[in-house]
């Protein structure tokens, strides 16, 4: 296991970006407006020579524990829990508050050691305002600018001296997980289905839409390996998104699109698929990613048979480039049918990732090709020679033969879905290429 350091503090005191210091690259949305983290964030990063699992938290506010500033301080006590090392992080420009005193005098009776942090001390002054923090009773603090970088090689050296002593590194699993990310429309219950995968509160969950703001990863382990969970924020319609910060959200979830394998498209089942579901789909599937959909809230449908085939007509009609797709009906408030998510999901990551011999590949081609022979192009043949898998993740086909680049959409559609039926690749993207070769004999 990597030690795990917690960076905790009040609203708007530069956790974030501190984490994306320490992580060496821009992985948590920052912005002037407090409690923009809600969720716990983590990522691998190198402190002091060795690899440790950083964790941003949300803003510490003393709330009522139903509010969503009440869960999101829960959330973030789970983590000190956890944690091997504490950054309690203040701002020194701002002075200590009383929420800063009452905050210091919890951690104090936390397990895990503490180091304090005094952040936006840039500048004349910047080191006297850290002064302050001893008040705290915490130790001495380091003075640090998240913002500039000033301070952060003492704040390596002294989080090191601090961290429990390694582990044998062959102790390690270095098994690369399947990277999967959970995708859908605002309030469909994709941080809901996170913690009933993870089996703890691991997202903070509510009836108000939006609560989730960050793309946020989790490592996790199901019955066959590792997996890393990315729950993201809901994706409304381009329409719709008006604010800056929402529009980083949106940012961050097209990027943990692009970085994960397998989409799992979560769709209310009482609201349906809509169009917006079908452009997370679409994207997915441009991403060339492998897709299932979570169809959640299935406890809650009164016909299910209806609900089914109203579904299954809009996958048809309008989703015909993952043709076959996976469907697990599911309740993630309940568990029910949460069980069969995973198996669906490794299933279709391994055709996702197969790839079929040259030989037995070609068979399937020559016949293809027999049954329909392509159609003609400014009234010449297209003569299709051969076919070969350059590469898998997600499948690809290259064909080649004279005039190939000519081949009508309709028929790279029938080759595509003739490979999909022949090899068992339901709800997988498919990519083919067709190469034409130029005949030598012929002047320009």
């Amino acid at each position: 296991m990597l030690p795990r350091i917690a960076i905790i503090g009040r609203p708007n005191v530069g956790k974030s970006t501190l984490f994306n210091r320490l992580a060496g690259r821009r992985l948590a949305l920052v912005d002037d407006t407090p409690g923009v983290t809600r969720d716990r964030k983590e990522v691998v990063a190198r402190l002091g020579g060795r690899d440790v699992l950083l964790l941003d938290t949300a803003g510490l506010e003393e709330a009522p524990p139903d509010t969503v500033a009440g869960r999101m301080r829960a959330s973030s006590e789970v983590a000190v829990r956890q944690a091997d090392l504490v950054l309690f992080v203040i701002d020194a420009r701002a002075g200590l508050t009383p929420s800063d005193r009452a905050f210091a005098a919890w951690l104090r009776r936390q397990p895990a050691p503490v180091l304090l942090v005094a952040n936006k001390t840039e500048g004349r002054g910047g080191g006297l305002a850290a002064m302050e923090a001893y008040e705290l009773g915490l130790g001495d603090p380091v003075a640090i600018s998240a913002e500039h970088g000033e301070g952060i090689a003492d704040l390596y050296t002294t989080a090191a001296a601090m961290l429990p002593e390694e582990e044998d590194p062959e102790a390690r699993d270095r098994e690369r997980p399947l990277r999967l990310a959970i995708v859908g429309r605002p309030n469909a219950g994709k941080s809901t289905l996170l913690n009933a995968l993870l089996g703890e509160e691991r997202m903070i969950t509510g009836p108000e839409p939006g609560l989730t703001r960050d793309a946020v990863a989790v490592e996790w382990e199901d019955e066959v390996g590792r997996v890393r969970l990315v729950d993201t924020a809901g994706m409304r319609k381009k329409a719709r998104i008006s604010e800056s910060l929402e529009q980083m959200s949106v940012g961050a979830t097209i990027g943990a699109l692009k970085e994960a394998e397998v989409a799992v498209l979560v769709l209310d089942a009482l609201l349906g698929m809509d169009e917006q579901d079908l452009r997370i789909a679409r994207l997915a599937e441009r991403e060339g990613r492998a897709v299932v959909i979570a169809l959640n809230k299935w406890d809650a449908v009164e016909d299910r048979p209806a609900n089914r085939r109203a579904l299954d007509d809009v996958l048809t009609a309008s989703l015909a480039q993952l043709k076959g797709i996976s469907v697990v009906p599911l309740s993630a408030m309940t568990g029910k049918g949460v069980n069969r998510l995973m198996p669906a999901v490794r299933e279709v990551m391994e055709r996702w990732n197969r790839r079929i011999p040259t030989g037995e590949l070609n068979r399937w081609f020559e016949a293809a090709v027999a049954r329909h022979t392509p159609p003609l192009a400014d009234g010449r043949r297209i003569k299709l020679r051969y076919a070969t898998m350059p590469k898998a993740r997600p499948p690809t086909l290259a064909v080649f033969g004279p005039r190939a680049e000519d081949l009508p959409e309709d028929y790279r559609r029938y080759l595509v879905n003739s490979f999909r039926e022949a090899f068992d690749m339901p709800g997988v993207p498919v990519r083919l290429h067709a190469r034409g070769g130029k005949n030598p004999f012929v002047e320009d």
